[in-house]
């Protein structure tokens, strides 16, 4: 059953109030009308709108189908106990249980059935119901308040509210008035027994409260309508009888908490009558003499009620307004009556009582009220001052009175208006009492300073002073009398300070007239005519009192000094420009605080007021102020300098200063604290000024007393005033809260501890910590009790007020501490306490999570929720946890607040904020929120729904499209709920995810924002619009991300096809292009947003990047709008990087630059020739910041190495190659040099890491660290690229000139190699180096650069030859990732690179290089036959392929190294059998590849084992694929990979073989052929290979490599493959020819030998002749097939030199050339 059944209750007056003070979500003048207007009949019948119980309504309840029974009868539990209509009181419940319930549903029905707990909701209830009768009247209040004022924003709407009040407003107002003071009090037999005494008070107060309230109604009603006299004479009937408050039916129950309400009652009933004689308008009817217009001019005979007063003090103005109205309309009648009238008012002390009564309001009143009865009573002052005599008025009451009436700021310009009518009067007799009494006048003065202009009046006013009292005990000798003594004259000029010379002074002129006042024994007062500045005067006092600061007088010249201190402040606090003329006495202040702090009872409220025009002064210059008062003693200082926290937190050699003294002694004793309240303003003053870091230093001390002396204990002081104590800790919070929210500039960072960090620590470490825990736990109970005991209409200094600010601080600075506490292992106690349980459940998290219950004011919950955030995020505890039993409670107030469509935006914005932190770090509290239910109840099923109690509700409906723009759905919220629905998709919160993707109009209503217009960057973007779009961005792309295209929802893929349909790919292209743009024109300016700024381009950048994987989904397909994206792409990076620019600026270049790579890598077809604009942003990249600029430039030389690989691809010219490479060069030698010192400088250090390309990606980067895509190393590739496009070589030949870039970069290749560092710089110098070296010059720059010297012997460190003869390094990696064998590798092809293309030039060097690493080579061609991976494979390769170009140099090898020939000779015929055999036998091969038992072991039991191994890329392509058809695959690939490798190798190897061995031509043609030159290279045996190293290679061997090539071949053509599983078959045919040629000139050589023995030779003869006739059969046959002719087919020699017939050659027609040749040779061996 759903207890809160019925709407959402429209009708609460508290929520109208909260909507009228504007702390509601409504805040347009319409809909602040549309309130008034539904609520206007209650604010028509006031109070009368709650109707006493009535059998009619009690029967309409019951019959009432919606609400459930137990209400009903609770309903009526009400009713009896508030004395309330049935009908209201169920509503009153339904309105409660929705806006003041706190708890849960569930727990409602148990509270309804349990009596006690029944009995503490009815009292519940009751406050509540209270509340709402007090909120309606203070509404109509508000209204009246207002509904004049210009500058009240919704004045027309309360203005109309009012006019359709006004006409029996009071009439009703004043019935219900006399009902609530005639009302018999409740009692327990009428309103059941929960009616104890407590109750029965409550019921009083609340009826006085509401009287008082009434009557401020009727009262401000009439400051601006009539009162006719019949009203006022009911008025005052009425007052009489109630005694003006005191006379109440029921005053037996009046105590002492009462008082001030009574007396507010009696105030209003008073000033309500005053206002209805109306004053103001008697005054001008007198001045204007036309008296008969006034209201009253026929008055009723009030004189006879009016002479019964008299008895109690309120009634003195009365009686003084009504004798100045009889006295003004007829003067003429009854004077004795008036007098009598007047000498009654006299005798109540009517002045004493008005300046009590204004004071009485204004502290605890709507300041509305407290001025309008300043300006009712200013207006009675004026015309009694006017009227009569001032001497028949009591004098100083009269300024007090005066003074308390001018303190409304409107009234002192009033008064300057006509300064000498009214009031002035009284100005006027107290300058005549001046300087002989100061304080009247200053009093009076310092009342009428209110804004600028006041000041300069006030200042004129004293600085031309012209009358000067002085009162003589005798009469001085200097003077000349007239005879009756009523006028003297001086004789002589006198000074009238007894002040040293030098100092200021004022100097009465001789002949001044002054005039004696009064005469007499007691002495003479005379008053001289003489001109002069007070201000001088002033100065003189303070001089004076400084003069006799220890002697006895100085307490009466404190008393002189003080009103000329307040007055300063208040100049000075008012218009600061008048400071300069105050210098004299500002300047003097300092001395004056240093003399009074250390006499022996000092003078407290002077040095207040001292310490006050200090923190006025501060304001403007701190620094000023902070050294003079440094002098002064009276701060706390430091006796020895300040090194680390600890001396500081110890307080060691720190002194009080005066003023911890002051505290201690004087001001803690007395329990008076106006220093020390003064003392914290200009602390914070001093701090806020943002002094120099010296300064800051100096005020530690002050700051220390404040965490450690008050801080803990202000809350035990003793305190004569109440509400002192909040107010003290308000002043401590909020200095605490200033030093937390400095700057970091305006303090240096350095060991010594700044004022923030002695905050941070202190608060974290010592008991100041505890005392702010302490004030957040006072709770939210405790704080409406607070609101709910203080005067009605408090204004913001009412003690709940202060409280609210002081938590609401505590929770701030809180905060702070958390987020800039330097991070550490150890918990600190303040987070400790934080987070802690504590034995009896009252947690400090539930403590802040119930300040969601708090109604008034709304930034209280919302720093609450903000710090639970804060908590959340970084204390290891679960928040749902500490909530306990009260978490299902407290998530129901936060929803109600969040669903509620006036409630403030910005706690709901809070909330959403918190929640989202939750999703990622509280998954109980998460869940809780979410409120997932599984359908069907099922435990397998995983279908979720969503519960009634969940946020998901309010979420879905704040992204819903139709909201939009109302007012309950602002931008920011708006950003706040799709903040929250991304921390769900970030952290795959799949259950709620299900529920959201399935919603129907999710998707749509999710991408509206893609779809609306953002404003322009350049106008003032909202910043949370740009944030809402990229929350969109990024759900749609983790969205498409993790879910299978196929599983999509469509009506996302719908959203995804109209985005494309849209063109809104160009629109966001454009739009963040402009906004990069927009960031780099406004540096400084355009910073403003850019948290949001960056977020939307990252978003953005996310969806470009899945596009390009996705494009299917996405529907990015046409190449124009790729064109138009990458182009917008690439002007935004210029932008960004190519402007002198700022850290921020910087920042997007390099996400654009990114973006920019990824394109260009995934869009290679459609990106178009980007490399002028690349170049140019190069340029600027280069010259900027190099810290910061690291990571952009490597993507920079990324793109352009893409570039020029896609221009490659197309061919091209590159016409900004000179201008690039100059660029690029100079970076590669900067890098380079830089890479030389870091590597000598580490390799000093000995900071070697193990295994150097262990490639550690998140270790932080270094000065210079070698990386695969550091700078350097992309910069050597840029430059090989480079020099590639530059094939002539006419650019880089000059720009090597210019820049020494070759001997850097081989000086960094030497040092890399020597320490095996670098690799990847290492790989990349090698290849730019290949590159150079395919050309001629370029390889003759490389070798004069000394690239032998640098390679050669520096090589030997990069491996390590093994003693049994296999190297381990041969098996360890895949070909593809960086090693040093890799880097071994690179330095052999670039030695054969080199020979190749410098042939004789460079031969020496390279017999150096085979002479340095001849083992590794040999052991290499040994590897082979042991290991098969490709790396291996791979080295073989590059050693043959260097052979090969070095067999052409024989006779120099052989001269030079001889013994290595014939080992490399030897050497290659074996790997020449071990090929041929693993060609042969597939099994075998496949077998090696497929154990992996080899891989784990060691390398010395290697050699032992059968030789074993694995090619790496096999085994992991293998165990990848599972399935058995797709594994075969893999497997087949690696065998063919490896099967093709060892084919090159083979081919090679039978090239370098060609060369060893006689030329065929020669050796045919050519009888006297020395034989010794050559020697046997296979023995003649016919014998197929074996894979045993004892077998020697032999003719065998030839042959069967001849078989398997053949075999290789027809496989092939049966097979039919596609070509990327087929070898090659020019390689084969190219084996095949080699293969024939080393068999026939071996074969010849043999035959010509005449060491071997005719039967050997003959044996060799039939055997080839078999052999090679069935070879050439086959392959012949092949032939006629058609098969690709030999890649040598045009240099075989055999073509040019066989000699032939005419005839054999037409026979031979259409024959390849090597048949021929065999052909040619069988002839000849069977001849």
């Amino acid at each position: 059953e759903d207890c809160a059944a019925g709407q959402p209750c429209d009708n609460a007056s508290v929520e109208l109030w909260t909507i009228l003070l504007g702390r509601s979500a409504l805040r347009e003048p319409a809909q602040i009308e549309g309130e008034l207007d539904r609520h206007w009949d209650r604010l028509h019948q006031g109070l009368g709108y709650y109707k006493p119980p009535s059998s009619s309504s009690a029967g309409k309840v019951k019959e009432n189908k919606d609400v459930v029974q137990p209400l009903k009868d609770f309903g009526f539990r009400i009713s009896k106990l508030l004395n309330l209509d049935e009908q209201q009181s169920v509503q009153l419940l339904q309105c409660y249980l929705q806006e003041d319930y706190r708890g849960t549903q569930d727990s409602l029905k148990v509270v309804l059935k349990d009596e006690r707990q029944s009995q503490g909701l009815l009292l519940k209830i009751a406050d509540y119901y209270y509340e709402e009768r007090m909120c309606l009247l203070r509404c109509v209040l508000l209204l009246l308040t207002y509904f004049q004022d210009e500058r009240h924003p919704y004045r027309t709407e309360y203005s109309n509210c009012v006019n359709k009040l006004e006409k029996d407003l009071v009439s009703s107002y004043q019935l219900q008035f006399e009902n609530l003071f005639k009302a018999e009090a409740p009692t327990w037999e009428t309103h059941s027994n929960l009616m104890t005494e407590r109750q029965v008070s409550r019921w009083f107060m609340q009826c006085l409260r509401e009287q008082s309230l009434l009557l401020e109604i009727i009262f401000l009603y009439y400051a601006y309508f009539e009162m006719s006299p019949s009203d006022l004479l009911n008025f005052t009937k009425m007052f009489k009888e109630q005694g003006f408050g005191l006379r109440q039916t029921n005053r037996h129950l009046v105590d002492k908490s009462m008082d001030g309400v009574v007396d507010r009652i009696g105030y209003l009933s008073s000033l309500i009558l005053v206002e209805g004689m109306d004053m103001d308008f008697l005054h001008k009817c007198a001045l204007e003499d036309c008296t008969e217009q006034h209201q009253f001019s026929g008055a009723p005979d009030m004189d006879q009620l009016l002479l019964t007063f008299g008895d109690i003090p309120h009634h003195g103005p009365v009686l003084l307004a009504w004798v100045l109205l009889r006295h003004t309309l007829r003067p003429d009648e009854s004077n004795p009556v008036i007098r009598r009238i007047g000498n009654t008012a006299l005798q109540l002390g009517v002045f004493q009582y008005l300046s009590s009564m204004l004071k009485g309001l204004g502290v605890s009143g709507n300041n509305c009220t407290a001025s309008t009865a300043k300006m009712c009573i200013y207006g009675l002052l004026s015309f009694v001052i006017t009227s009569f005599e001032e001497e028949s008025l009591q004098g100083s009451h009269l300024i007090d009175a005066a003074c308390e009436v001018l303190s409304a700021p409107s009234l002192a310009e009033v008064f300057w208006e006509m300064p000498n009518r009214g009031l002035g009067m009284i100005l006027d007799s107290a300058a005549g009492m001046f300087p002989h009494k100061i304080g009247p006048l200053l009093q009076l003065l310092t009342a009428l300073v209110s804004n600028k202009s006041t000041v300069k009046k006030v200042y004129n006013f004293l600085d031309k002073m012209s009358f000067f009292t002085q009162v003589y005990k005798h009469k001085p000798i200097d003077i000349i009398s007239k005879d009756d003594e009523t006028l003297w004259r001086r004789q002589a000029p006198k000074l009238l300070y007894p002040l040293g010379s030098g100092q200021a002074n004022l100097w009465m002129p001789q002949g001044a007239l002054g005039q004696v006042m009064i005469a007499g024994e007691l002495g003479y007062m005379v008053r001289w005519d003489y001109s002069y500045s007070a201000w001088t005067l002033f100065t003189c006092e303070v001089e004076m009192l400084l003069h006799v600061v220890s002697t006895a007088d100085v307490l009466a010249h404190c008393a002189r000094v003080k009103p000329i201190l307040d007055l300063v402040h208040k100049i000075i606090s008012t218009d600061w420009t008048v400071s300069d003329c105050l210098l004299p006495l500002t300047s003097r202040i300092y001395m004056l605080l240093q003399r009074l702090t250390s006499v022996i009872n000092p003078p407290v409220d002077v040095i207040a007021s001292c310490v006050n025009c200090l923190s006025v002064l501060a304001a403007r210059m701190p620094g000023k102020v902070w050294s003079s008062l440094h002098h002064t003693g009276f701060l706390p200082f430091a006796s020895n300098p300040l090194t680390n926290m600890a001396q500081c937190i110890s307080a060691e050699g720190m002194k009080a200063g005066n003023y911890g003294n002051l505290l201690v002694q004087i001001e803690q004793p007395r329990g008076e604290y106006a220093v020390t309240i003064a003392f914290l303003r200009l602390i914070t003053t001093l701090v806020k000024g943002q002094l120099g870091s010296t300064q800051s230093k100096g005020l530690i001390p002050c700051v220390l007393l404040v965490l450690k002396e008050m801080l803990p204990t202000y809350h035990k002081w003793r305190y004569n005033t109440n509400g002192v104590r909040e107010r003290i800790g308000c002043y401590i919070l909020e200095l605490i809260h200033a030093i937390l929210n400095l700057s970091p500039e305006g303090e240096d960072q350095g060991s010594t501890p700044t004022l923030q960090s002695l905050c941070i620590y202190s608060l974290a470490n010592t008991e100041a910590g505890q005392a702010v825990v302490n004030i957040m736990a006072v709770g939210v109970d405790t704080i409406d009790v607070v609101l709910a005991a203080q005067p009605s209409s408090c204004g913001s200094e009412g003690p709940g007020q202060i409280l609210i600010q002081t938590v609401k601080l505590a929770f701030s600075v809180t905060n702070n501490v958390i987020r800039l506490k330097p991070p550490s292992d150890v918990v600190s106690p303040l987070e400790q306490a934080l987070t802690q349980h504590s034995g009896h459940g009252s947690n400090l998290v539930v403590v802040l999570a119930k300040y969601i219950y708090h109604k008034h004011d709304p930034a209280l919950p919302r720093l609450a929720i903000q710090l639970l955030k804060r908590l959340a995020t970084v204390a290891p505890m679960s928040v749902y946890a500490c909530l306990g039993n009260d978490a299902a409670a407290i998530r129901d107030a936060f929803l109600a607040r969040l669903q509620s469509k006036t409630e403030d935006m910005r706690i709901k914005v809070m909330i959403l904020e918190f929640l989202t932190v939750a999703v990622e770090t509280q998954p109980g509290l998460i869940e809780l929120f979410l409120n997932l239910e599984v359908k069907d109840g099922n435990e397998g099923s995983k279908e979720f729904l969503v519960g009634e109690w969940s946020c998901l509700h309010v979420v879905l409906e704040l992204i819903d499209s139709k909201q939009q723009g109302k007012y309950w759905c602002p931008p920011l919220l708006h950003r706040a709920a799709l903040a929250f629905l991304l921390a769900l998709w970030q952290d795959r919160r799949d259950s709620a995810i299900s529920v959201l993707r399935t919603k129907e109009r999710f998707w749509y209503n999710l991408t509206t924002p893609l779809f609306g217009t953002v404003t322009p960057p350049s106008e003032t973007t909202e910043p949370c619009v740009l944030e809402a779009c990229a929350f969109v961005m990024k759900i749609i792309g983790l969205e498409i991300y993790y879910v299978v295209s196929g599983s999509l929802e469509q009506s996302l893929k719908d959203g995804l096809q109209k985005f494309s349909n849209a063109r809104r790919y160009d629109y966001w292209s454009q739009y963040v292009k402009s906004l990069v743009c927009h960031v780099a024109e406004t540096e400084e300016e355009g910073i403003c947003c850019f948290p949001e700024t960056q977020m939307l381009i990252s978003a953005w950048r996310m969806l470009l990047i899945l596009s390009t994987t996705h494009a299917d989904v996405m529907h990015l397909t046409e190449d124009s709008t790729k064109l138009k994206l990458f182009m917008d792409v690439l002007d935004g990076t210029k932008a960004a990087l190519t402007t002198p620019t700022s850290v921020p600026c910087l920042r997007l270049g390099s996400m654009m630059a990114t973006l920019l790579l990824i394109l260009l890598k995934q869009w290679r077809r459609s990106a178009p020739d980007i490399l002028s604009p690349l170049a140019l942003i190069l340029e600027s990249v280069l010259q900027a910041d190099q810290q910061m600029m690291d990571r952009t430039k490597a993507k920079i030389f990324s793109a352009l190495i893409s570039v020029l690989q896609i221009q490659g691809l197309n061919g091209g010219d590159i016409s900004q190659l000179p201008q690039l490479l100059l660029s690029v060069c100079e970076t590669v030698k900067d890098e380079a040099l830089a890479l030389i010192d870091n590597t000598r400088h580490m390799s000093q250090t000995g900071d070697v890491l193990e295994q150097e390309d262990s490639m550690e990606t998140d270790c932080p980067r270094g000065l210079q660290k070698d990386q695969r895509d550091g700078v350097c190393v992309l910069a050597l590739h840029l430059a090989k690229e480079l020099c590639r496009s530059d094939e002539d070589g006419e650019h880089w030949v000059l720009v090597m000139r210019r820049v020494p870039v070759l001997p850097s970069v081989l000086s960094a290749v030497e040092i890399s190699l020597r320490c095996k560092h670098n690799l990847f710089f290492t790989e990349a110098a090698l290849h730019l180096l290949l590159t150079l070296a395919r050309t001629p010059q370029g390889a003759a720059a490389v070798a004069g650069a000394g690239v032998i010297q640098t390679i050669c012997l520096p090589l030997l460190s990069v491996y390590e030859v093994s003693s049994n003869g296999t190297s381990q390094s041969f098996s360890r990696k895949s070909q593809d990732s960086a090693c040093w064998p890799g880097v071994y590798r690179l330095c052999m092809s670039l030695m054969e690179s080199l020979l190749k293309t410098l042939r004789y030039n460079f031969i020496n060097e390279a017999l150096d290089f085979v002479g340095v690493h001849q083992e590794r080579i040999l052991q290499c061609l040994n590897a082979v036959r042991t290991v098969q991976s490709l790396s291996c494979l791979d080295e073989a390769d590059h050693t043959v392929g260097f052979l090969l170009q070095l067999s052409s140099f024989c006779k120099e090898w052989q001269f030079h190294l001889p013994s290595l020939l014939r080992d490399v000779q030897i050497n290659l015929c074996y790997l020449c059998q071990t090929c041929t055999y693993l060609l042969h036998s597939k099994k075998m091969l496949h077998h090696y590849l497929q154990s992996k038992n080899g891989e784990a072991l060691p390398a010395g039991t290697r050699a032992q084992r059968p030789p074993q191994a694995l090619n790496k890329d096999a085994s992991a392509a293998a165990a990848a694929s599972s399935g058995g058809g797709e594994r075969e695959e893999a497997e087949q690939k690696a065998l063919l990979a490896v099967q093709c490798s060892l084919l090159k190798i083979l081919s090679k190897t039978l090239a370098t073989l060609q060369h060893f061995t006689p030329d065929c031509c020669q050796i045919l043609l050519d009888q006297c052929m020395d034989l010794a030159e050559y020697r046997t290279l296979f023995v003649l045996s016919f014998t197929t290979p074996a894979f045993d190293p004892d077998v020697a290679p032999s003719f065998g061997t030839l042959l069967a490599t001849i078989n398997v090539a053949l075999g290789m071949l027809s496989e092939m053509e049966k097979r039919k493959e596609p070509a990327s599983l087929s070898i090659a078959s020019s390689l084969l045919m190219f084996t095949m020819e080699n293969c024939f040629y080393v068999l026939i000139s071996q074969a010849v050589r043999c035959l010509k030998d005449p060491a071997i023995l005719p039967r050997d030779k003959q044996r060799l003869k039939q055997e080839l002749s078999s052999e090679l006739s069935t070879l050439l059969s086959s392959l012949s046959r092949h032939f006629r097939r058609g098969s690709p002719s030999s890649p040598a087919s045009g240099i075989l020699p055999s073509l040019q030199s066989k000699p032939s017939t005419p005839g054999s050659k037409a026979s031979h027609e259409g024959q390849e050339p090597i048949i021929q040749l065999v052909q040619a040779f069988v002839r000849l061996v069977q001849r």
